[in-house]
């Protein structure tokens, strides 16, 4: 058979949020290429032990000779089909090297950028954030049916043994709790997992956070601490993961390492960062998620309201849930959820606090779910959230993705 390629050029999290669609593909029988960022080349191939991997320099200044000579050997590599899944000018530039034809995704076309149905739907849902939610890998996943069952992408988290976790920051500083607010989380989860350690995780350049952080904490607390910041490989860093018994996050990568290993997962959701879209994917997580009015915003726009959505993570009230005591009210513009799975695939349920734009979001799950062929529980007819996901040229394109993809 012929061998198809995944173009993901994007960072750490999205290219293990990139599991469900390798893994339906893989069970169809392609063999499977890659095409990642050159730092990512050795977590791919550890994530996709299957899969032969390729790298360019996306996140740096490339040497265009080996760029060029990369290019070529994949343009004649004869991929049945080619998935790019960022919405980039260099993926874009990438996608000339292949027919037209060939191309899911993203691609460039006599010049003009165009997208897949799929993709389109996408964009149209994605201006409505606070009512949509799609975990992101169930929309890489949906580019090639039939999906992989979701159950079977991550493991069931458990604990390992290892301790708390703590990853520090995440790419974007806005939606990562600061020293101050994680110290007091540290200490009210410290006592419901029954372990001492206290593992610090990130770059080097979340050193002096690392530091700060160790100094706010009690000294009983702060003798537990080890700090690894930027002193752990790959290889460490998946080793350290993988034997802890919770890791306490934002949205980051290495939360999204910590689901595929099986590892429970605390995460603290704030500013840009919406669980419905990027949170971690299997049973045995808890996302706390910011959902004040402003929520979520925009991660390109400044915020006009001095990042408020960080409060409720440092209020008592929080803090006493997270401890496991019974019969507290969340802050307002907070909710607890536990991921699940639904005919779509991941989701978020809460049990704690409100779910603004809850019913909405379930509509157009069972929407998108149907849209894939997967049934959508409970799904009722609602020809106005069709009317605005599907445009006309949706109908009038000759060829339909879902279609293609079983010729």
């Amino acid at each position: 058979m012929k061998p198809v390629l995944v173009m993901q050029l994007a960072r750490f999290g999205d290219l293990l949020q990139t599991k469900r669609l390798v893994a339906g593909l893989e069970q169809s029988g392609r063999p499977v290429h890659l095409l990642v960022d050159a730092s990512l080349a050795g977590l791919a191939g550890l994530v996709y032990p299957r899969a032969t991997v390729h790298a360019v320099a996306a996140h740096s200044r490339p040497d265009l000779a080996a760029l060029q000579q990369g290019v070529r050997e994949l343009a004649e590599a004869g991929f049945r089909r080619v998935y790019n899944l960022n919405y980039s000018g260099l993926s874009a530039a990438l996608s000339t090297a292949f027919d037209p034809e060939t191309v899911r995704g993203h691609r460039l076309e006599q010049g003009q950028l165009k997208r897949d149905p799929w993709a389109a739907m996408a964009f149209r849902w994605t201006r409505r954030r606070r009512q949509a939610g799609v975990n992101l890998a169930d929309f890489w996943a949906g580019y090639a049916p039939p999906l992989a069952e979701a159950s079977t992408v991550n493991p069931a988290a458990g604990p390992k043994g290892g301790g708390l976790g703590v990853a520090l920051a995440g790419r974007d500083p806005r939606r990562s709790p600061p020293p101050r607010v994680l110290a007091g989380v540290i200490q009210a989860l410290l006592p419901t997992l029954g372990t001492a350690g206290v593992t610090l995780l990130g770059t080097a350049a979340e050193r002096p956070a690392a530091k700060e952080l160790t100094a706010l904490l009690p000294e009983r607390v702060a003798r537990l601490v080890t700090d690894l910041t930027g002193r752990t490989n790959l290889e460490q860093l998946v080793d350290t993961v993988a034997g802890l018994d919770r890791l306490l996050t934002p949205d980051t990568g290495i939360m999204h390492l910590a689901a595929h290993l099986g590892v429970p997962v605390t995460a603290l959701f704030l500013s840009n960062a919406w669980c419905h879209e990027t949170g971690p994917y299997g049973l045995g997580h808890t996302v706390w998620q910011a959902t004040l009015d402003c929520a979520p915003c925009l991660e390109s726009a400044p915020c006009p309201n001095e990042v408020a959505c960080l409060e409720p993570f440092a209020s008592r009230e929080f803090l006493r849930l997270v401890s496991g005591k019974s019969g507290v009210e969340p802050p307002a513009g907070l909710t607890g959820f536990r991921t699940g799975f639904d005919a779509l695939g991941a989701c978020c349920e809460p049990f704690c606090g409100a779910d603004p734009g809850r019913g909405e979001r379930l509509a157009l799950r069972a929407f998108a779910a149907r849209s894939l062929g997967l049934g959508g529980d409970g799904y009722q007819p609602a020809p106005a959230l069709a009317e605005d996901m599907v445009a006309d040229p949706d109908f009038m394109l000759p060829k339909h993705q879902a279609l293609l993809e079983t010729l």
